[in-house]
């Protein structure tokens, strides 16, 4: 039987109970903190699934920019469509290099500058999540079994894992980097 720990508290600023950046409390150490939200918008809440511009204008943000990256990643199976049976370049190019965008902005809005709060929804899950596309991703290691061509879906299942990942990493530690030789030291 294990024991059940009380929840820590986890503070955002100054360590004053009652005031507007004082504790807030967490189900653990290691939940992050998310830069958008502040510890008082927290306790004030009633409804944390809202955002700060309400639940309509956070969905309507998202699906706008969701609809602007499928329509990029329509884009980019046009310019260069895969044949039947094939591996599926186009899907691994168009995630990775989501991916990679992806760890761009999330350094950029998280460590660099305070972006507006609806920005992060409209690039990074909107735009972004609209133009990478693992729902193909799946379709696609589909298509190859049923086409007789396991060991290929595999190296794709595989492939694009890892250039995701990876992607991300570089793209986040890239920014990074950038920005340390660009801040006068």
């Amino acid at each position: 039987m294990r024991s059940e720990e009380p929840p820590r508290a986890r503070t955002h600023g100054p360590a004053e109970p009652n005031k507007p950046n004082g504790p807030v409390e967490s189900a653990g150490a290691s939940e992050p903190v998310d830069p958008d939200v502040t510890p008082s918008d927290v306790r004030r809440r009633r409804k944390p699934w809202r955002s700060r511009h309400g639940t309509p204008v956070a969905v309507a943000v998202v699906a706008v920019g969701g609809s602007l990256g499928a329509l990029a990643r329509f884009g980019a199976s046009l310019l260069w469509p895969t044949p039947a049976g094939a591996f599926p370049w186009t899907t691994l190019t168009v995630n990775a290099a989501g991916c990679l965008a992806i760890g761009v902005l999330l350094v950029a809005v998280t460590e660099v500058f305070t972006a507006h709060p609806l920005l992060r929804p409209f690039l990074g899950t909107g735009f972004l999540g609209g133009f990478t596309t693992f729902s193909t991703y799946c379709v696609d290691i589909e298509r190859l079994v049923a086409a007789d061509r396991a060991g290929t879906a595999l190296g794709y299942l595989v492939a694009t894992v890892a250039a995701a990942t990876a992607a991300v990493a570089v793209g986040a530690r890239g920014t990074r980097r950038l920005l340390a030789h660009r801040s006068p030291s």
